[in-house]
């Protein structure tokens, strides 16, 4: 599977220096190392875990699992028998076995600039316990939901982490998400609390969160489902009484002016309950298949998905993927751009580095804001040497050429990170050659929400790259590519990609729907784990991932549903029906086009094109408004009935050549949707 040699020519290395200290220097030792896990996994991983503590030792085989659904359930356990706890391992541990309590966890970038802060592992380490406590005080114990709705700032790492001190399963729902969406994941997940903040600037704008929050609990309420507690962070409304830590200069976030509802009979103030809280909480033992978080991510059908990660693997492989892929040192200073409300942020702001007493740079703001030079700037700052972002932020700041990014000198950087999409060789080589000036290996990283961390993914001192190949496998991955009867294909091939066997990190379940799980990743291959992505394999040997082949769209690096868009519009009382497509966007990767069908006596104009699109954020969020609508008297469908998106998709790219059409029922509706299709300029 993994090449004996790799190509020579059009290929890019990482710098001598970077092999000195690189804990996997070379290519053979990386091969070494993969056929270890692949064919002693249980040797492999029990090196892995002897770096943290467990309450009790495991009784079995490191791995066990069913990946064939004609062979009895779908099932993955690690370490079964084992126990400890996570926050521990990330906090306890670091403190007082690894005498890191001094050092920096985090350094706090405000959206302003100029509005910072500082934690340390011990400060750390007192704020999850207080905050702990009061969780326990509220009633919440191990097992129970509890839901999470904040913005960028320490406190979502504390209230997360507290959920693990006391084996609290939490789940945590993205800021830009709408009130519709909160109350559908409160709802699924059977949330007993929600934690919030007042509100928060992006950018220039100000989100009122508060008020989305009373939304989205009284849209529970309205269901049968009311959430009887909800803790409110004052980030915005009021300067908290207790600071951060001891060197943090005065907030410049203040908005007396936001105008926060109160609820006394539901909502308490996290400063006052902090206050009054002790610094010492005893962590709740774990079992290692316990649930540790619930993550939604978009389904195919159009119903959010709650993807379960449990304890000990998950620990074990962020831990792993955060130490090899970004080549961790100690005295690195590392950035991950992402947001804490997807995975990324769960598993390489969070768990993976401070399993590794890692410093972080925690942003709460834009690429753009200020100015274009803002992330460059925090770079310089804190002398960041591992970053890792988006290709969306990449190409969005392409745009503005190399003079915003020179500005700044950059020199501390040694490794660039990619994720959420494939990256395009345009913006590979703008970010290999202008922002790491040619001396920074780029770690492309193939992974989903469903795999826990890395999957696919160079290592930076071993693997010789290539732009926009996610190169090979991580440790304890077997992928393979099948053709659509389900056969393995070898050599240079292209098709579905899959995987042949569990790692430590991946998805258990889904939340309350075992079926669906099965349904969604192991039943059209059985034996094999299934993407829903496609991929390419060269003659070298090298994997490249070619897009969804689901109903998924790839906006900006976020998976949408087509069905959920659609589903949002059709809610509308002008439209009878809607189809939703992806087209290529230069800055979002994909960008979503939608066809509309209204109902009789319904005109089309801007007025309802704006209401549709308001509509979408506002069940969705507004990573989903539509970017083109476009007014269909009819949709392309078979004689069946079954809209043929493969045709809307030509349409919306205006591309003529349609393949076979022979089993439309109506041709003469593609030229009329030709005729009138939206005409984006790019």
């Amino acid at each position: 599977m993994i090449p004996d040699h790799v190509p020579e020519e059009n290929v890019y290395y990482g710098s001598g220096d970077l092999k000195k200290e690189s804990h996997v220097p070379s290519f053979d030792k990386y091969k070494e190392l993969y056929m270890k896990s692949i064919d002693n996994p249980d040797e492999f991983w029990g090196v892995v875990a002897k770096d943290f503590f467990w309450k009790s030792k495991p009784t079995g085989p490191f791995l066990s699992y069913n990946f064939d659904v004609t062979k009895g359930e779908i099932f993955i356990k690690c370490m079964e028998g084992a126990s400890t706890n996570i926050c521990y391992n990330l906090l306890d541990r670091n403190v007082h076995e690894r005498k890191l309590g001094d050092r920096i966890a985090f350094f706090w970038e405000g959206n302003e600039p100029g509005d910072e802060s500082v934690v340390t592992y011990r400060e750390l380490l007192q704020r999850v316990c207080r905050f702990a406590n009061v969780l326990r005080s509220q009633g919440v114990k191990k097992g129970d939901r509890v839901s999470i709705y904040m913005p960028m700032v320490i406190e979502l790492v504390v209230a997360m982490l507290a959920c693990v001190r006391i084996g609290a399963v939490h789940s945590i729902v993205f800021a830009g998400f709408s009130a519709e969406s909160l109350c559908e994941r409160i709802m699924d997940s059977q949330c007993l609390l929600l934690i919030t903040a007042d509100g928060f600037y992006r950018g220039d704008k100000l989100i009122n969160l508060k008020h989305l929050a009373d939304e989205a609990l009284q849209k529970c309420r309205d269901k049968g489902f009311p959430v009887k507690r909800c803790i409110v962070l004052k980030h915005l409304s009021k300067e908290p009484e207790e600071s951060m830590d001891s060197h943090s200069p005065p907030a410049k976030r203040s908005c007396p002016d936001l105008q926060v509802p109160w609820n006394p009979e539901v909502d308490l103030c996290w400063h006052a309950l902090i206050s009054e809280a002790s610094d010492e909480c005893e962590p709740e033992w774990c079992n290692s298949e316990d649930p540790l978080f619930i993550l939604y991510t978009s389904g195919s059908t159009g119903k959010p998905k709650g993807v379960v990660h449990t304890v000990s693997g998950y620990m074990l492989y962020t831990a792993t993927t955060f130490k090899l892929v970004f080549d961790h040192q100690p005295d690195d200073v590392y950035w991950c751009t992402a947001d804490i409300g997807w995975i990324t942020g769960h598993s390489y702001i969070t768990y993976g580095p401070l399993a590794n007493g890692a410093t972080s740079v925690l942003f709460e703001g834009l690429p753009t804001y200020p100015d274009v030079s803002r992330m460059w700037e925090i770079v310089d700052k804190y002398h960041v040497t591992k970053f890792y972002t988006a290709p969306t932020a990449i190409r969005l700041l392409m745009k503005f050429g190399s003079e915003p990014v020179q500005k700044f000198k950059r020199k501390s950087l040694k490794v660039l990170g990619t994720v959420g999409e494939p990256i395009n060789p345009e913006a590979w080589h703008w970010y290999y050659n202008v922002v790491g000036e040619k001396r920074c290996p780029i770690v492309d990283t193939f992974w989903q929400t469903e795999t826990g961390g890395h999957v696919l993914t160079p290592l930076p001192a071993a693997t010789p790259m290539k732009p926009g190949s996610a190169t090979f496998p991580f440790f304890g991955v077997v992928p393979a590519i099948l053709n659509e009867s389900g056969e393995e294909l070898e050599g240079p091939s292209e098709g579905y990609l899959v995987f042949k066997q569990p790692w430590p990190g991946v998805m258990r379940t889904v939340y309350g729907n075992h079926q669906r799980f099965e349904s969604i990743y192991f039943k059209k291959f059985p034996g094999y784990y299934v993407t829903g992505d496609g991929c390419r394999r060269d003659k070298d040997g090298y994997y490249w991932i070619t897009g969804r082949i689901d109903d998924m769209l790839n906006v900006s690096g976020h998976l949408l549903s087509t069905a959920e868009v659609e589903s949002a519009l059709v809610e509308h009382r002008a439209v009878a029906e809607a189809a939703v497509v992806g087209r290529p966007h230069p800055i979002k990767g994909e960008s979503l086009y939608c066809f509309v069908t209204l109902k009789d006596g319904v005109a089309y104009s801007q007025m309802l094109e704006a209401e549709l699109k308001k509509q979408v954020r506002e069940k969705i969020g507004a990573i989903a408004t539509p970017d083109y609508i476009q007014n269909a008297p009819g949709l392309p469908k078979t004689r069946s009935g079954k809209i043929m998106r493969r045709v809307l998709r030509k349409i919306a790219c205006n591309e003529k050549d349609l393949g076979d059409i022979s089993t439309l029922a109506d041709s003469s509706v593609v030229e009329e949707l030709f005729q009138n299709r939206c005409c984006p300029s790019v």
